[in-house]
């Protein structure tokens, strides 16, 4: 714990500017991020006296060590800082709304020459034509199949589509009528845009018309006798029908807007989104995040929409509903790139009525989200607790690595590094080890190799940050995400493996990160230099936590290894023989199959295959017997495998 008069800066340094501040701990870690009009006043009130301050603010600023800040131009400037910097930094801290997928939107590429209408979850060119999000992409295939009924526009892509072209027939789509099939020219570029026009007027919301122009096609076929004309236009209509009934009709069709409603208590913010399209629901999103901070209302909101429109697909339509108003809604409105656009909170009509049906789904949302967390955190929270004073550490272990190694048979050596930070996987943090030479001979040795260089670099860093020098990544130059130390490293493994990771331990002077290992026959825990293991109960949280890290180390240990065995099993021994081709390679292999019969070949039977001369024939020779296997090893008993 930090006392936050050891880092309080003087007063009159404070610029009195609009900025963003960021606290940092010990290790250099980022812990808070923030933004405010005046820095000065604002970083003041967090080194008041501490019985003043919120409970969260308490931990924060006794966790963090320094205080930095960057002073921007504008109120908006803040704002995009700020929310780059949260996601970049990832602070324990603050409020994150994480938003554990992407939506779909249906898009009709109007600024191609042929338009095409496709499902997608990337942003698109603001020439296109874009409608969502969706909640789910099999609702957007369902409309997309039925309006190709009455709207059969092109959907395959630019390749298939000149494929088409160059052969004159048609794909699938085309032929059962779903597609009008330009490129063969069954209807011209412009009467395939009249088709596209038509299906983005209907997605805005004009159907009437469209519904309209049918019935009396349909009434004008009957009158002629034209029965089958007749049916297919009453199954148009029908089509229609379904995709209106699909996307109920809550407002006025004129209206675009995006309802946002927040439901919190002390420890959880719930957001929730209702986009509306043309007076009818498009989509809906929603978020349930930790609040770790002392955020108001109004900050929350702001955060909330600048993480809807910053980098996103979503483009603010010409109403923002909100139930409780934004900090600083002239920064959102620059955000988004529209002045015009209207951030109020209804207080009456149909507007406000759905507001409340969009509040409701938020207190439902952090209801049922604390049902499903409430759980993991409690038992998250013990785990750590528990597994700290089983190994009588000071604190309960944040950051925690576990390292396993995967081979088979002593090749395609690799070792995984996996990390958990408060008892979450952190995968952007995983490290992966290739082990070559002496070091691949058995299990310990690996262990004792991997360890060496990952407390290596631990030790690296330490150095760096003493000098006041935090490692950064050689080509982001962002600060590297490796840098920061565990409170704890798990081995897979029993005895043998703990003491070869402490043997690493003693040659480095490592004193200050424990060690431990997990033995798979039992379950038991090995620490350093102990005769008997740790056993804990079988219900233990402690226990639960440490395998679930094992697991995971030794899956993305697995998937490592079976990628780099699938890379040696497509390279051959004669990719090495310097002046040998792809043609020459394959001559050889069709006259001796297998490479082994390559290698006991003399150099006469190798001249004789097509275009293997004498010297070639030499240089393979010497190449193979350089590159002899040894033999194979069961890299846990030590015995030569025949």
């Amino acid at each position: 714990m930090t006392d936050p008069s050891s880092y309080r800066p003087a007063r009159g340094s404070i610029p009195t500017d609009p900025g963003v501040y960021r606290f940092s701990d010990p290790d250099g870690r980022v812990v808070y991020v923030g933004k405010a009009k005046n820095l000065r006043q604002r970083l003041s009130s967090y080194f008041q006296d501490l019985a003043g301050l919120h409970p969260r603010t308490q931990r924060m600023v006794t966790t963090a060590s320094s205080v930095q800040w960057t002073v921007v131009s504008s109120d908006v400037e803040a704002l995009t800082l700020e929310y780059t910097w949260i996601k970049e930094f990832e602070p324990r801290f603050n409020v994150k709304f994480r938003d554990d997928k992407s939506y779909p939107f249906l898009v009709v590429t109007m600024g191609e020459k042929v338009p095409r209408a496709l499902i997608t979850r990337r942003e698109r060119s603001k020439s296109d034509r874009s409608f969502g999000p969706y909640a789910h992409v099999w609702a957007i295939r369902e409309t997309l199949d039925l309006l190709l009924r009455v709207f059969p526009i092109r959907t395959c892509s630019a390749g298939v589509y000149r494929r088409a072209e160059r052969s004159g027939r048609p794909c699938l789509l085309g032929f059962i009528d779903k597609c009008s099939a330009p490129c063969i020219g069954r209807v011209s570029e412009e009467r395939h845009r009249q088709l596209a026009d038509g299906f983005v007027d209907f997605m805005d919301g004009n159907t009437g018309k469209w519904i309209a122009d049918l019935k009396r096609r349909m009434a004008n076929a009957a009158a002629e006798m034209d029965y089958e004309s007749a049916a297919r236009f009453r199954d148009d209509i029908q089509a229609l029908d379904t995709v209106m009934s699909k996307n109920s009709v809550v407002l006025s069709e004129a209206t675009d807007a995006d309802l946002v409603a927040l439901a919190f208590d002390d420890l959880e913010v719930s957001v929730q989104v209702f986009h509306v399209r043309g007076g009818r629901i498009r989509g809906q999103r929603g978020w349930v995040a930790e609040l770790l901070d002392d955020s108001t209302p109004g900050d929350i909101m702001e955060r909330a929409l600048a993480a809807l429109y910053e980098g996103t697909d979503t483009r603010a339509p010409q109403e923002i509903l909100v139930s409780h108003q934004p900090t600083d809604p002239d920064a959102i409105r620059d955000l988004t790139g529209r002045r015009t656009t209207s951030i109020r909170i209804p207080v009456r009509g149909e507007k406000k009525d759905l507001l409340e049906t969009v509040t409701a789904n938020a207190v439902e949302a952090l209801r049922l989200g604390k049902l499903k967390r409430s759980g993991d955190l409690t038992s998250r929270s013990k785990a750590l607790e528990d597994l700290g004073e089983a190994l009588e550490m000071q604190d309960a272990p944040l950051r925690i690595e576990c390292f396993d190694i995967s081979h088979s048979q002593g090749t395609n050596v690799v070792g995984s590094m996996v990390v958990f930070e408060d008892g979450l996987p952190r995968k952007s943090e995983y490290r992966r080890f290739s082990v070559t030479g002496e070091a691949a001979r058995d299990d310990t040795a690996s262990m004792h190799d991997v360890m060496t260089r990952r407390l290596k670099h631990h030790l690296k860093v330490k150095e760096q940050r003493a000098s006041g020098e935090l490692p950064t990544d050689p080509e982001t130059g962002e600060k590297a995400r490796f840098a920061y130390p565990p409170q704890l490293i798990v081995v897979d493994g029993g005895q043998p493996q703990v003491a070869a990771a402490q043997r690493a331990f003693d040659e480095l002077g490592i004193t200050d990160i424990a060690l431990v290992g997990i033995a798979k026959r039992l379950e038991e825990l090995w620490l350093p230099d102990e005769d008997y293991p740790l056993i804990l109960p079988r219900t233990s949280e402690a226990l639960f936590l440490i395998q679930r890290l094992r697991d995971e180390a030794h899956r993305f240990a697995i998937s490592y290894h079976r990628s780099k065995r699938g890379r040696s099993v497509q390279e051959s021994a004669l990719d090495a023989v310097p002046g040998l081709g792809p043609a020459r390679k394959r001559a050889l292999l069709e006259h001796f199959v297998t490479v082994d019969r390559i290698r006991k070949a003399g150099e006469d039977e190798l001249a004789q295959v097509k275009g293997i001369g004498r010297t070639l024939a030499q240089t393979i020779m010497a190449t193979l017997a350089a590159d002899q296997p040894g033999p194979a090893v069961n890299m846990t008993t030590g015995e030569i495998l025949e």
